[in-house]
């Protein structure tokens, strides 16, 4: 896991956001799925960082702890996975396509809908008035 202080363009906010590792924020930034939690802009950038320096004597303290917050956000987040899974539809790569379907033609569903889609698509269909979030998803082995 890596923390990254980062900047919004638009709004300025700065805040921070925790990736699985540098090559993920980097594949997320690409496909453009880093966005403003507070004005929603695509517009994110890595923020100037400190190193935080610990010495050999402290260093196990620390790394136990954030082990452990590790530990506990990747559990809250496998739960969430584990609802949306069960009461949600997956489709795939078809969610700005169904996510209009159900938005236009009023399609009755007793399931929301779970997928991917690019941040243009999400992009589009937030401009649409069509409510779609973000969520941090973990691919597992069991997936």
């Amino acid at each position: 896991m890596i923390k990254y202080n980062l900047v919004c363009k638009k709004c300025n906010l700065i805040f921070d956001s925790w990736f699985a590792s540098s090559l993920e924020f980097d594949k997320l930034e690409k496909k453009k799925l880093i966005n403003c939690h507070s004005c929603g802009s695509l517009r994110v950038e890595k923020n100037l960082m400190a190193p935080k320096l610990i010495s050999k004597t402290i260093r196990h303290k620390y790394e136990s702890k954030d082990l452990l917050k590790f530990k506990k956000i990747r559990k809250t987040i496998n739960k969430y996975q584990k609802f949306i899974k069960k009461n949600f539809d997956y489709v795939g790569e078809n969610f700005a396509y169904e996510a209009r379907s159900i938005h236009y033609n009023e399609k009755k569903t007793d399931k929301g809908i779970y997928g991917t889609a690019s941040k243009k698509d999400l992009k589009e269909l937030k401009e649409e008035g069509i409510d779609a979030q973000v969520i941090p998803w973990i691919e597992s082995e069991n997936n």
